[in-house]
């Protein structure tokens, strides 16, 4: 269900900051048009720390609604409260979403005991399959491969969004977990070579900007067909690299509203890229064609 590319959606504000649906509900239309593999609303990209609980829910029930059943919906929902985080599950799975990606406890920085029994826990709370994401750099914590094994065995718990950066470990997770547990790249960078040692996908930031060729990409590595991948890889690998100049979602919100399709909006502590940073995007957009 999962396999391919998932876009993890932006979340566009209105100039005032509220949330702004009428184009929400348009980049959904298009990700689907360009023919996207998945959809990953309330994730990192889509700014899910600085929105509501109110807010999370209602994205989450537009991206479903517009998707109407064309592509899965994988919803973000993680925090450094198992109480909360099921919770959150619990309202997300009311709305008809596919699947939650789930970041581990951050701040807190569990041990690798700790992040088993809150996954556990997640697993325990639904039927619907689990994501775990990896993403050291952001959380202070790493998902072992031994640990991710341990969790492979609950039935829901169902692959593993890999954005720890090493590649070694993608490799001993590949080989060791069972074959139908599912592992997606978390940088589009690398979505090569992980998809080459065995993943099946990519959760794509550079998917809001093109979602048609990276789920052509995504494509052709499930087929084998690396030498096309390649070729997208080397158009595109600017465009993929300036979207991680500044924090995430800066540039990328920065980039899509320069092609006109959202307003250049973020939350504090979210701020607009510098001067330096958008003359970068615009000199990229130039280079990649768009």
């Amino acid at each position: 269900m999962f396999q391919g590319c998932g876009t993890a959606l932006i979340t566009p504000f209105q100039k005032n900051g509220s949330l702004d649906e009428s184009t929400l509900r348009k980049l959904v239309r298009r990700q689907i048009e360009a023919g996207i593999h998945f959809l990953v609303p309330c994730g990192t990209t889509g700014e899910s720390p600085t929105i509501s609980l109110e807010e999370h829910l209602r994205v989450v029930e537009i991206v479903v609604a517009e998707a109407k059943g064309q592509v899965p919906v994988l919803a973000g929902a993680g925090g450094y409260w198992t109480d909360d985080v099921i919770d959150l599950i619990e309202r997300i799975g009311k709305l008809g979403v596919d699947g939650i990606l789930s970041v581990t406890p951050y701040y807190n920085r569990p041990t690798q005991e700790g992040l088993y029994q809150h996954y556990k826990a997640l697993a325990k709370c639904t039927k619907l399959p689990i994501v775990v994401y990896s993403v050291q750099g952001r959380t202070g914590v790493n998902v072992e491969p031994a640990t991710l094994k341990r969790l492979a065995a609950i039935k829901n718990i169902v692959g593993v969004k890999e954005a720890s950066g090493n590649m070694a470990q993608a490799a001993r997770i590949i080989h060791e977990l069972p074959e139908d547990f599912l592992v997606l790249s978390g940088d589009d960078s690398v979505t090569i070579p992980m998809m080459a040692l065995g993943g099946k996908g990519v959760i794509s930031v550079v998917g809001n900007q093109i979602p048609g060729e990276m789920a052509n990409l995504a494509e052709a590595c499930l087929n084998q067909d690396f030498g096309t991948a390649r070729a997208i890889q080397r158009q595109y690998l600017p465009l993929m690299e300036m979207n991680f100049i500044e924090s995430n979602p800066q540039p990328v919100k920065a980039s899509m509203a320069a092609l006109g399709l959202c307003k250049p909006v973020w939350r504090l502590p979210m701020v607009p890229p510098s001067e330096a940073t958008m003359a970068r995007i615009l000199a990229v957009h130039k280079q990649v064609g768009l």
